[in-house]
């Protein structure tokens, strides 16, 4: 809630509805939107467009005719507010500087319409400190996911009126002070991206050898070449089927060993269309290097019983680290939990995900003991002769160069990064001591990053609590000096706001009359007649109040 203080001398407060209008977006059925203009078409901004300024990409376009209303169309300086979203962004708002279509807004955005003679610019900033931000969530209804604040509520929010030229100069301040400050903001997200490209290029020069070209110089002959490593890799998985074979049946195996011939070697990687690797490295598939498992899907019958366990999901999977504030549970029975559960090295992919994402990887530390893992998630499980760091840093690579992209099946919203085409994929295969050497020079440079990231993200939480406090000066009072020759706000309120009368005959009744009575808008004059009655909106948006009539010579006046 907005602290309770003594305001600056000259300066007043008034409802929101005194000050600016509040519009309700419209409501259309789905199938009627479109992703381009059109004639007959208005661009229909959504929460989605309402940043820190208004997106006009990622657009809908839906017919004219559900804009039912002249205020209904976006105009310059509006300010567009999130009214129906999560709570940490309801509220959130943005201001019209272009309109470079004609249009209007959807049923979870509405838009404050500041009135003449007040600053929109100064009301923009005024809604968007924190202080504001909070008394607006405070208004909000919640349910399990969705926040909602009525245009009906965010009318009786009280606001700040300075003297109009006052405003004008706390805008220009700030104005002045954000161009500062946003030079320096867009200094440290310039980094961020540097940091983001070298990033990649370390990863790349991992998997290419560019990051191991000097230390394949020191040691010119390795004591096993890549291509060795397979070979050996190759004769042990193929032991392992043996002996797994004689395991089942019992030991009683035909002594021919005709049956040896059933076992399928991994197809042998093509390697017509890939790069030439550095001298002892050698391509394979991820099928001959380790262990390719899709996990179980998600299924009402597990969602509880007697071997309840934490499974992991894509929402728990990022890029070499893992979210675990949201480990859910299910059933998983003991032969289940063999297929199914996750050991310490294990890599997992994210096998649905949007396009750019598909494949992200994490290594698993045994962060979450005796978990399991969904069919969102791919497991890739190394063989005992390759590092899973280095694995990890191939997958790595591979999500920033585009490689999953390339193998991945997409549908307009979800791309799908597949078990078999995953294990299909080729994998640049370094002789093991490199392997060593990879990994430990890429932690060396990607820890250096990774700290210079967390100073960076420092200095922009450092600019946004900048940004808030001077917002909070500019809202008390101690931006900019005041001139005693500004008109106050209480007199600029009362030439906009009809005063109250002078009470004569008729005594109480007279004046009960008169409070009972709605204002006239500013700028209206007074009506005559019985009162209209109030329509219930046909969308379902808060109705629109109607005015009731004034007692002869009578008015009413803005309480404070």
């Amino acid at each position: 809630m907005q602290e309770e203080q003594e305001l600056p001398k000259g300066w007043e407060v008034a409802k929101l509805d005194i000050i600016m209008t509040p519009v309700r977006g419209i409501a259309f059925p789905k199938e009627v939107k479109a992703h381009a203009p059109a004639e007959g078409y208005l661009a229909c901004l959504r929460t989605t467009n309402v940043q820190k300024k208004v997106e006009w990409d990622d657009l809908w376009f839906v017919p004219k005719k559900f804009a039912k209303r002249e205020d209904q169309l976006i105009k310059h300086l509006d300010i567009l507010i999130s009214t129906a979203n999560s709570y940490e962004l309801v509220g959130k708002v943005a201001q019209v500087h272009e309109i470079p279509y004609p249009s209007t807004l959807g049923a979870f955005i509405s838009l404050l319409r500041v009135k003449s003679p007040f600053d929109a610019k100064f009301y923009y900033h005024y809604l968007s400190s924190s202080t504001v931000q909070e008394s607006i969530r405070a208004f909000a209804s919640t349910t399990t996911n969705l926040s909602n604040v009525s245009t009906g509520k965010l009318a009786t929010l009280d606001v700040i009126v300075p003297p109009l030229p006052e405003q004008r100069r706390i805008v220009a301040k700030l104005e002045e002070l954000f161009s500062r400050l946003d030079a320096g903001v867009a200094a440290v997200r310039q980094s961020q991206q540097l940091l983001k490209r070298y990033r990649q290029s370390v990863l790349h020069a991992a998997v290419t050898g560019a990051l191991t070209s000097a230390w394949r110089t020191a040691h010119p002959a390795p004591a096993e070449t890549g291509a060795a490593l397979l070979a050996r890799i190759r004769a042990e998985r193929r032991a392992q089927w043996e002996a797994a074979q004689q395991a089942k049946n019992g030991g009683q195996l035909p002594l021919n060993g005709a049956w040896k011939n059933k076992y399928q070697e991994p197809a042998a990687v093509d390697t017509t269309e890939l790069p030439e690797l550095p001298e002892g490295w050698v391509w394979a598939s991820m099928r001959e290097l380790g262990e390719v498992r899709l996990g179980r899907q998600r299924a009402p019958q597990h969602h509880d019983g007697p071997y309840m366990r934490p499974y992991l999901r894509v929402a728990n999977v990022y890029e070499d680290r893992f979210d675990l504030r949201d480990v859910k549970e299910m059933n998983f029975t003991p032969e289940e939990y063999e297929i199914y559960s996750l050991r310490e090295n294990d890599i997992l992919l994210n096998e649905g995900q949007s396009l750019e994402l598909v494949g992200r990887p994490a290594l698993y530390r045994n962060e979450v003991p005796g978990a399991c893992f969904t069919n969102t998630l791919v497991r890739y499980r190394v063989c005992q002769q390759l590092l899973p760091k280095y694995a990890l840093s191939v997958f790595r690579s591979y999500l920033h160069t585009g490689t999953f992209q390339k193998i991945a099946s997409w549908t307009t919203s979800i791309a799908h990064l597949g078990a078999d085409r995953f294990a299909n994929l080729h994998f640049p295969l370094a002789p093991l001591a490199e392997q060593a050497e990879i990994v430990a020079e890429a932690e060396r440079r990607l820890s250096t990053i990774d700290a210079l990231e967390l100073t960076l993200a420092a200095e922009l939480k450092r600019a946004e609590r900048l940004r808030q406090s001077l917002l909070h000066r500019a809202f008390t009072g101690r931006l900019v000096p005041q001139d005693a020759t500004d008109e106050p706000a209480g007199e600029l309120l009362g030439r906009l706001t009809p005063q109250p009368p002078l009470q004569k005959r008729g005594g109480a009744k007279a004046a009960a009359a008169a409070g009972a009575a709605e204002a006239p808008a500013a700028g209206e004059g007074k009506r005559r007649g019985r009162p209209r009655k109030v329509a219930a909106a046909a969308d379902g948006a808060a109705p629109e109040v109607a005015e009731a009539p004034l007692p002869v010579g009578t008015q009413t006046t803005l309480g404070f």
